[in-house]
């Protein structure tokens, strides 16, 4: 696959897997059968924000303020962030996962239209340590078919990452923000006022 497929599938599906956390946001207890709804209704939920007629800006906005409200944000940020969270102190760490949630927002955000008319097909559940492994096939247009493996946590019911193609998204993610410390020569502070703009 080429890497221009792996960048635009990237894209769109780690914004809907970082997304996802919305629908199942607030439960004590996912089951298999609520891990597994919650992929069904993935593209349906995302393409009712689109074509609501907002603009980009309000469809960035609007998936900041839900990821806020649902997502286990410092969880996702701390994997993000890697071991390099070790050395961060707390007020580093709350400003990280900050600039983190509004990076999503906007680096995902921007490509949700590119998305319409897409489908998953659920082919299966199953549990795996402490989590559900949703396998599926994503269709997208002018794509052929592909897997993706959607992980949800057990106790949290949250949405907390998937592999594309064998692909792992968080740690993908995990290396742009390595990516920018290095390019800081490991400062904190300046890593996380570079992802305060980026996205």
């Amino acid at each position: 696959m080429k890497t221009t497929q792996i960048t635009r599938r990237a894209a769109l599906l780690s914004g809907l897997a970082f997304g996802a956390v919305t629908l199942m946001g607030g439960q004590a207890q996912a089951s298999a059968a609520q891990a597994e709804t919650l992929v069904g209704k993935l593209v349906g939920d995302i393409n009712k924000v689109i074509a609501s007629g907002q603009s980009e800006a309000a469809i960035i906005r609007a998936f900041e303020g839900i990821f806020k409200r649902y997502a286990d944000l410092s969880t996702i940020a701390a994997t993000a962030m890697g071991a390099d969270g070790r050395r961060a102190t707390s007020a580093q760490k709350k400003a990280f996962t900050k600039a983190f949630s509004g990076y999503i927002s906007r680096k995902y955000g921007k490509r949700f239209r590119e998305f319409i008319g897409g489908e998953i097909v659920v082919n299966g559940t199953k549990a795996v340590k402490n989590a559900y492994q949703v396998t599926g096939t994503m269709k997208l247009r002018g794509e052929s078919p592909f897997e993706v493996v959607f992980f949800v946590g057990k106790k949290s019911g949250l949405f907390y990452n998937m592999h594309i193609e064998g692909v792992n998204m968080l740690l993908t993610e995990r290396a742009e923000i390595g990516a920018l410390l290095d390019k800081r020569r490991g400062d904190i502070d300046k890593m996380i006022a570079d992802l305060a703009k980026a996205g």
